[in-house]
């Protein structure tokens, strides 16, 4: 095991997957399911755990929130359903833990901007994304693109195709810089094969696969970059929010 040492830091990469603080350092006496929904839903999150009959077997604690760790019964499986945090670093904080207490099956949706010409509330599955904010590269040596699973990516298909809903597979854009996405940058992202732009997809990607774990995620269209002189947020994609959890349950059933 050694540092990939280079001049620029970022692109530095220890091949150690030990470290000074692990996720799990709190030695908490909890056993998560093996199934967990982590989504970037906001407060429907809280909603659908309300309605299903959830419990809270625990909080992960952050500097700014504490985020309810809830267990919802589907039939006869358990799945841990937390809400995701906006940002790469923020995500993969709870992902990484999430995994380090049992869950290894993991599905997240969340919305996304267009970078090409798509209606609003329309569904896409990453196949892969652009690797253009900074956590991955904690997780996995430095490359342009990285890839999503197979496994997960099936799993929700199925459930698209179960409720008879159309889909495209895409590649996304991941970035930090929520107020950097240029005009000259927008174009190149495009000229690279990418249709959507969002934050966290390349970073929860390259968690999973370091720690071994199966994860996918689910976009729906919100917000629309495609007219770089006229930018439109759309409604955000909220008419899609309900759906896009439920859909994630579905598709966690079907790992």
């Amino acid at each position: 095991m050694a540092i990939m040492k280079n001049e620029i830091p970022i692109l530095e990469f220890d091949t150690n997957p030990d470290s000074v603080l692990m996720p799990n350092h709190e030695e908490l006496e909890i056993e998560l399911p093996k199934k967990a929904v982590f989504a970037f839903l906001g407060d429907e999150i809280d909603r659908y755990a309300a309605s299903h009959g959830a419990k809270i077997v625990s909080h992960f604690v952050s500097t700014t929130k504490d985020y309810p760790v809830y267990i919802v019964k589907e039939g006869n499986e358990e799945i841990a359903l937390v809400q995701a945090p906006c940002g790469a670093g923020a995500a993969v904080q709870i992902l990484d833990w999430l995994i380090s207490y049992g869950s290894r099956e993991i599905i997240s949706a969340g919305s996304c901007g267009v970078l090409s010409p798509m209606e609003e509330n329309v569904f896409l599955v990453p196949n892969k994304a652009l690797r253009d904010e900074g956590t991955s590269y904690h997780y996995l040596p430095p490359s342009r693109f990285v890839e999503i699973s197979k496994d997960a990516r099936k799993a929700i298909e199925k459930a698209l195709q179960n409720r008879n809903l159309s889909y495209t597979e895409v590649v996304t854009w991941s970035t930090d810089g929520f107020f950097r996405e240029t005009k000259e940058k927008v174009e190149y992202r495009k000229s690279e094969g990418c249709s959507v732009v969002e934050m966290e997809c390349s970073a929860l990607a390259a968690c999973a696969q370091m720690r071994g774990a199966v994860w996918g995620e689910i976009l729906f269209t919100a917000d629309t970059l495609s007219d770089t002189e006229c930018y439109d947020e759309r409604d955000w994609g909220k008419k899609s929010v309900s759906l896009a959890l439920e859909l994630c349950m579905e598709s966690v059933l079907n790992l």
